[in-house]
């Protein structure tokens, strides 16, 4: 299983492109409009943002906003045996949006279909060619090959990874361009689901029986003021991770995303980079705004961890650009490190985070997850919706 795309819902789909392309460096790739639903697709590296916004009232991404502040609507997987998926799915009850379909494709065939999953958000499953799949769009339960845009061809629907061969000292126009050829991005690390108090065990298990997916860290972050549950969910094929979130007090930072959201919904979406401090650094320039981190946290990370296998230079580059670092004494050279941007719309809901995987360093550290959490703390403290447990 791999994510195909990530399809969002928004009001004005080509404002949510430019904000991607000035903003994040990504590539407009593809466009198509129905008689309800404008959509565009934006790439950078292997990853695939599906964008739509409504031309009529009856499109289902008007019927969608109408319920929930724009955000993640459809998270799309590759899956090797879409007929196996389904049957576990009817299976167990799942309300299904569109029953298996084939349809022929270029040389090749595909098959698609797409399930309800927690709150609101949905899964599109394609099995066929992992190139042909970010281009098979579906909006409600109609699904769309939607045509590239006359500037790309399909060997532009590539996996490679380039190395960059410039600095950051470029021209915003060059540097987009390098951003999004670069390799800065070089996939999806993971996708992250808010549920509601007393659903986590819920939405667990219904991914463990209808997509295969297998429990593996858990934790639970309190602080003086709020906190959660967390369990991180991982495919064993692939290594898609999952990790689903519940509110451990009334006034939790996730309680707050649900609220707002007016229901589940995916947080946020980490954006995996083998060069995290040299990505911010540029996305920093074209205007990309992160999750403060006080000085302090690197004065005190440092106490802790006297042995960090970092240059005192790289240390300094770390820290001027607010990233998070974990470190395990047990894998003495691998080192985390996550920082996470604000939220990309006008509701403190969606954000992405980046995240570096040194000496491939596996799974997710609690003191980063901690140091997250105490950062969109102080958030909710400047807008006042913290308050008391």
């Amino acid at each position: 299983m791999k994510i195909a795309h990530i399809h969002f819902y928004v009001e004005d789909a080509n404002a949510t492109r430019d904000w991607f392309v000035n903003h994040m460096g990504f590539q407009s790739l593809a466009s198509g409009t129905s008689r309800h639903t404008h959509t565009t697709v934006v790439k950078s590296g292997t990853i695939y943002m599906v964008l739509s916004s409504p031309l009529t009232s009856e499109s289902p991404v008007a019927q969608f906003l109408r319920l929930h502040p724009p955000g993640v609507a459809d998270v799309a997987f590759v899956v090797s045996d879409l007929e196996g998926v389904m049957k576990k799915a009817v299976a167990k009850g799942v309300k299904v949006w569109h029953s298996v379909e084939q349809q022929p494709l270029a040389q090749e065939g595909w098959k698609w279909a797409k399930i309800a999953a927690w709150g609101s958000l949905s899964h599109t499953l394609i099995e066929g060619s992992f190139a042909d799949a970010p281009m098979l769009v579906s909006v409600g339960d109609r699904l769309y090959n939607l045509p590239l845009l006359p500037k790309f061809s399909n060997s532009d629907i590539t996996t490679e990874i380039v190395t960059p061969t410039q600095s950051c000292e470029l021209s915003a126009k060059d540097l987009r361009f390098a951003i999004a050829n670069s390799g800065f991005f070089s996939g999806i690390d993971h996708v992250v689901l808010n549920v509601g108090t007393g659903e986590l065990e819920q939405a667990l298990t219904w991914y463990e029986d209808v997509l295969g997916f297998r429990r593996k860290q858990a934790f639970k972050i309190q602080t003086d003021r709020s906190g959660l549950h967390s369990q991180v969910m991982i495919h064993p094929d692939s290594g898609v991770q999952l990790p689903i979130n519940e509110p451990a007090s009334t006034n939790s930072q996730i309680q707050e995303f649900l609220d707002v959201n007016q229901g589940p919904g995916v947080q946020h979406i980490a954006l995996h980079t083998p060069r995290i401090v040299q990505a911010i650094a540029q996305l920093r320039h074209l205007g990309l705004s992160f999750l403060p981190i006080p000085q302090s946290y690197y004065t005190q990370l440092q106490l802790n961890h006297p042995n960090l296998p970092l240059l005192v230079a790289e240390l300094e580059e770390i820290a001027a650009q607010q990233i998070l670092v974990d470190w395990r004494k047990e894998s003495a050279q691998a080192l985390l490190l996550q920082t996470f941007t604000q939220p990309i719309f006008k509701e403190p809901t969606f954000f992405f985070e980046l995240i570096e995987r040194r000496q491939e360093a596996q799974g997710f550290g609690e003191g980063n997850f901690r140091a997250l959490f105490e950062a969109i703390e102080r958030e909710q403290m400047k807008r006042g919706s913290l308050g008391m447990k």
